[in-house]
């Protein structure tokens, strides 16, 4: 009888280990599924300075203040004390996986008006918005102004729009009468 009864506490005791067991496996599978980076262990992605869009780029001009170019650009990343005449705006992105990317972008001021910079290619987006496609915000507008225009000749006539012109004065009787 004794024989019988630790048998049948070591099957208890072996079924509360397979169970722990199970739970754990899957707490460890269910724990990868929160990311899209299947690595291991978890690295953060870090981004450092200023993004900076082609948009932004185009709209500098040769003579602008330092006020307007940094409402453009915002406020640069590197101010160099000795160099008072450069703003450096360098962008480092580090994804947790995958490849480093670094933007450098460089302006230059003659007596406080905006003589030159250069720089690399920057996207033509934000870092929330769609993957770069390559194009300019200059060439999306003019997609879209002839998109409109394609759509307003292909549209039906719908005959010729009335001018009217409404004056309050003609629906008080309605109004009165509905009070």
């Amino acid at each position: 009888m004794m024989g019988v009864l630790v048998h049948i506490h070591i099957v208890h005791h072996l079924s509360r280990i397979r169970a722990c067991a199970t739970a754990l496996v899957l707490a460890v599978g269910l724990a990868g599924c929160g990311s899209t980076n299947w690595g291991f262990p978890y690295k953060a992605t870090i981004q450092q300075g200023n993004w900076i869009t082609s948009e932004q780029v185009a709209r500098l001009e040769i003579g602008m203040t330092r006020d307007q170019v940094r409402y453009l650009l915002g406020t640069p990343t590197l101010q160099d004390a000795f160099h008072s005449d450069r703003w450096d705006y360098p962008f480092y992105n580090q994804p947790g996986y995958g490849q480093d990317e670094l933007r450098k972008f460089t302006v230059w001021f003659d007596h406080d008006r905006l003589a030159r910079w250069v720089g690399d290619r920057q996207p033509d987006r934000q870092p929330f918005e769609r993957a770069d496609s390559g194009v300019t915000a200059a060439e999306v507008a003019q997609e879209g102004r002839a998109d409109i225009e394609a759509r307003d000749a292909s549209s039906p006539d719908l005959g010729e729009v009335v001018d009217t012109e409404i004056q309050v004065g003609d629906f008080m009787p309605q109004i009165q009468r509905g009070l």
